[in-house]
């Protein structure tokens, strides 16, 4: 099983096979227009503008299941991400990650890259940390998505490679993109 065994509908309704986009290293990520890690979606445009061309793509979800921070549609939630970010990369309908209503791609995700804690180092991630027990401990149990812009880097065979939280910045892994993309560039000449 891998990633191309499902399917997601797109922010204007076209159901999607994810073998659509076999072949590329993929940036799978939950979104939300309204929430303090929404501004990482320019980061996110900056890394798909620069390796977009070397078969890298980020596919953006957006759910409402953290404090509703994606209120609006899902036209809505591309639109904003498209006029605030300038985010050019495709857009899927609202989903819910969690739970018995959670989307099967993101259940394979959460199987496939577990929870592996808060960098406890990192004062976003104890403050994350800090709230999501205080407020939402259910998040907190097991390998949940802990909020939004939850990050999983899925390789070219369409296997998950490693799980961001939402406080590690896109920027901050730029390299294990590059290297996954040049190393799988390699094995295809």
């Amino acid at each position: 099983m891998s990633v191309y065994d499902f399917t997601a509908e797109t922010a204007d309704g076209q159901t999607v096979s994810l073998d659509t986009y076999k072949g590329n290293v993929l940036l799978i990520v939950n979104t939300a227009s309204e929430c303090r890690f929404t501004p990482q979606l320019e980061d996110l445009q900056k890394l798909y503008g620069k390796y977009q061309s070397r078969g890298f793509v980020i596919l953006g979800f957006p759910c409402n299941q953290f404090d509703h921070q994606a209120p609006g549609s899902s036209q809505e939630e591309a639109r904003y991400c498209r006029i605030h970010y300038g985010v050019k990369f495709p857009m899927f309908a609202k989903i819910e990650v969690n739970g018995e209503n959670a989307h099967p791609l993101f259940q394979y995700l959460k199987n496939e890259a577990p929870f592996q804690g808060f960098d406890e180092t990192n004062p976003v991630a104890q403050l994350m940390k800090k709230m999501i027990m205080e407020k939402f401990p259910e998040y907190y149990i097991g390998d949940q998505i802990k909020w939004n812009f939850t990050k999983f880097l899925v390789d070219r065979d369409g296997r998950v490679v490693r799980r961001y939280e939402p406080y590690e910045e896109p920027l901050d892994f730029e390299q294990d993109i590059a290297q996954i993309v040049q190393q799988n560039n390699a094995a295809l000449q």
